[in-house]
């Protein structure tokens, strides 16, 4: 039964309770998400805001980033159930915008494009006016791939540059590209022009400011609608460590940076990350209430 309960009503219950909720939902449903993969800082406030990233492809992802939580290794099988699983925890917790992400699969032929869009039309099939928005890998340059999630018309999509591009041999070693994922966003826009777009990148890794801004650039060059700056923490001792924490000011200048260059909607600030504030961003970007 959907909650059919105003956002209100979560934010009177406490966090260990909305948790446990949450948990028995997702494992009702066998559904892994980002905020407890990735271990985001915002968990609690997401449960208040009846808000959740769902990670689609299993939880296991078949590259090894230094800066990412998430479990590496060799994946499971697909599940059979996860769009249908998925699309009816979403009518559950009644929620207007969804965001759906992935691990990364190389393994798989299609490097998951098909399960991106099994669980959009998922979601759709059931009748619901719910937005969504696919965080998606790079599909290891694959153009079918990426032409076939576009052809859908999820109604935001995301691709993350994650950092400046010096850093990528070493914290996103040999599997990952800055340029193929900048060619991402702009395929995108190539494909649809009126698609939605957005990319986020971390701070705190080593980057200087110049290197911030260029990415700002390469951003801006490829149409990319909105974009996200965090502060990078770093998982644990095994990954790689914070260089450097951010003062609040530079995350205002960046954001400001980033508007005088053109962007449509910046989010910037120590514990922002992909998917923050995603309904609310969309909606003003849309010209939504």
């Amino acid at each position: 039964m959907p909650f059919d309960l105003p956002v209100q009503f979560f934010q009177q219950i406490p966090d260990s309770i909305l948790l446990e909720k949450r948990k028995t939902l997702f494992s009702k449903y066998n559904i892994n998400t980002v905020c407890s993969s990735a271990r985001c800082p915002n968990l609690s406030r997401c449960l208040k805001d009846n808000t959740a990233t769902f990670l689609i492809l299993g939880d296991i992802c078949t590259r090894k980033c230094l800066f990412c939580a998430v479990d590496k290794g060799a994946p499971d099988e697909l599940d059979d159930n996860e769009a249908l699983n998925i699309a009816l925890a979403i009518e559950s917790m009644g929620l207007a915008y969804a965001v759906i992400t992935s691990v990364t699969r190389d393994d798989l032929l299609d490097y998951g494009c098909s399960q991106f869009i099994k669980v959009l039309r998922s979601i759709r099939s059931l009748g619901k006016d719910t937005k969504i928005e696919l965080l998606i890998p790079d599909f290891s340059g694959s153009f079918d791939a990426l032409h076939k999630i576009v052809y859908e018309k999820p109604d935001c999509l995301a691709h993350n540059l994650e950092m400046v591009k010096r850093l990528y041999p070493e914290l996103r070693r040999d599997s990952s590209f800055y340029d193929r994922s900048l060619a991402v966003l702009r395929s995108i826009k190539a494909l649809d022009p009126a698609m939605p777009v957005k990319s986020g990148i971390m701070l705190g890794l080593g980057e200087k400011k110049d290197e911030v801004i260029k990415v700002l650039r390469d951003l801006k060059s490829v149409d990319c609608d909105i974009i996200t700056l965090g502060q990078y923490l770093s998982p644990s001792k095994r990954h790689f460590p914070v260089k450097r924490f951010l003062d609040r000011e530079e995350f205002i200048e960046y954001r400001n940076i980033a508007l005088d260059l053109g962007f449509k909607a910046v989010l910037s600030g120590p514990l922002v990350r992909s998917s923050y504030k995603a309904e609310e961003t969309y909606r003003r970007l849309k010209g939504f209430k």
